[in-house]
């Protein structure tokens, strides 16, 4: 991947995708109300996709081996 920066981006659309679409306190999501779910459920993905940015970042791994990017 080139820009692996730019999957930061999915995190930012998907806290304000949801309460854009379905503003409502139903459905629940593990007993929470709908929108309280959905921040939650994004704050878990939003570590995962700015670990795997970590993970595959060139910059990162050409520092780690003393190397010019």
């Amino acid at each position: 991947m080139k820009h692996p920066g730019l999957l930061a981006i999915i995190p930012f659309i998907g806290m304000f995708a949801g309460p854009v679409f379905h503003n409502a306190v139903t459905p629940f999501i593990f007993g929470m109300p709908f929108l309280l779910g959905w921040t939650v459920i994004w704050v878990l993905l939003t570590s995962v996709i700015m670990a795997l940015v970590y993970l595959i970042d060139p910059h990162r791994k050409a520092a780690d081996a003393g190397e010019a990017p």
